[in-house]
């Protein structure tokens, strides 16, 4: 797998779409702490796969990957807590949920390829 860009990588596409998704489901939120956690665990994926890749050696590239790999991990774990708190309905939960588990998929991917 070679990429010239990070834009280029589908996990950090389906990532910046899973960020999208939480700042519009949690907009007008009033548990500013939740929100800001959950978007802020969303954003960390895009930009520890941005980060990394920009790095230029594989062995930073996959340390990033990790951490981005546990912010996906975080933000699946804040989807099951707001669903559990009525703070998004099910629809929301299970297309959320599922995009983060196809992220942490994609990026153990990676992982394995570098």
């Amino acid at each position: 797998m070679k990429f010239n860009r990070f834009e280029e990588i589908v996990a950090w596409q389906k990532a910046k779409s899973l960020t999208i998704n939480l700042y519009a489901i949690f907009d007008n939120s009033r548990d500013f702490s939740f929100k800001d956690q959950i978007q802020k665990a969303s954003v960390s994926i895009m930009n520890n796969i941005a980060e990394g890749f920009e790095r230029k050696t594989n062995n930073e590239f996959k340390y990033f990957l990790y951490v981005a790999k546990g912010s996906c991990g975080e933000v699946r774990s804040m989807l099951h807590l707001s669903f559990e708190l009525h703070k998004i309905d099910e629809v929301s939960y299970i297309e959320n949920t599922k995009m983060t588990e196809e992220i942490s998929k994609m990026l153990s991917g990676l992982i394995k390829t570098l």
